[in-house]
């Protein structure tokens, strides 16, 4: 029998230096006690962490079993993957996160590592909030080097303020750091390798200095990748790249969920939606099936905002 229902998932909450207590008042989540929560994945299929269905005739079954066992039923045909390809986290970043970069294809394999482009969408901004992304132009990778050793590393490195509903594209290689006050959707390919270049001389969770990895980084940044933008919406469609579409949809009407047959994966930014008999809200995830894709999403409050991925 072909699945007609939209599919969610428990979210896995994860502690972080630079988290703090957002989801629980943004989102009215119902999070871990205690500690600073700065990620919440929300459908993640690798072997150290595993989405489950939360609800419904699927309940208990993992996303790799889903992966593995339903493939064409639940995503549609063309994967071949051993893993679902895409990671999809909240993050509350109270504070800084480090300076990092994520390798690109051509390095990843030299330090065993896997390499991540992905995208972030802003929800909710402090004023004054912003990202580091890029380096300032003329830097070149002896400056850099040097500035790193100098401790003057934040002078050669691109500021941006952030605003709810914008986004930024971060492909691997790029220079990258969250700074304090933002809330956002992170879509990003399923990798967790991270190499951070420079944690602004603060000790971690136990108290001593988190481990850096700057010779990874320096081969792994992009030198050319000078001050990139925040961008704007413009149209429907934030991003269209090789490992993932993301679009932004205002639904003021009823709306099927894919023209093709295959999954999508549902984030609601604003307002209240519904598919089938469920009514999801600001921070809620779902799943609609390849074999569902024909049923359509409605605004139960116009207009809803939601964002939209697939491949």
């Amino acid at each position: 029998m072909l699945m007609r229902e939209c599919l969610t998932f428990e979210p896995l909450y994860m502690q972080r230096l630079w988290g703090g207590r957002a989801l629980e008042c943004n989102f009215m989540r119902s999070v871990p006690a205690g500690g600073s929560i700065g990620e919440s994945w929300e459908l993640v299929d690798r072997p150290d962490a595993q989405s489950v269905v939360n609800f419904g005739p699927w309940q208990g079954t993992t996303l790799h079993d889903l992966w593995t066992r339903h493939r064409q039923e639940v995503f549609g045909e063309g994967f071949d993957e051993p893993r679902f390809p895409l990671l999809v986290k909240i993050l509350d970043a109270s504070e800084a996160l480090s300076l990092q970069v994520h390798p690109p294809t051509h390095v990843a394999g030299r330090f065993q590592g896997e390499p991540k482009t992905e995208v972030w969408y802003f929800v909710a901004t402090r004023p004054g909030a912003g990202v580091y992304a890029g380096v300032k132009r003329g830097t070149t990778k002896a400056g850099f080097k040097s500035a790193l050793a100098s401790g003057s590393i934040e002078r050669l490195v691109h500021r941006v303020e952030t605003f709810a509903d914008t986004f930024l594209f971060v492909p691997s290689g790029r220079l990258h750091a969250i700074d304090g006050g933002n809330v956002l959707f992170e879509i990003q390919q399923n990798s967790d390798t991270t190499y951070r270049v420079f944690d602004w001389n603060r000790p971690g969770l136990d108290g001593k200095p988190r481990q850096l990895h700057v010779a990874e980084s320096l081969e792994s940044i992009d030198f050319s990748d000078f001050e990139p933008k925040l961008n704007w919406i413009s149209g429907e469609t934030i991003v269209h790249c090789e490992h993932f579409e993301v679009d932004r949809w205002m639904l003021h009407e009823t709306r099927c969920a894919n023209e093709l047959p295959r999954f999508a994966i549902f984030q609601c930014v604003s307002g209240e939606v519904v598919f089938g008999d469920r009514k999801f809200r600001a921070g809620d995830l779902f799943l609609v099936p390849a074999s569902a894709h024909r049923e359509k999403l409605k605004p139960a409050i116009k207009p809803s905002v939601v964002l939209r991925t697939t491949m």
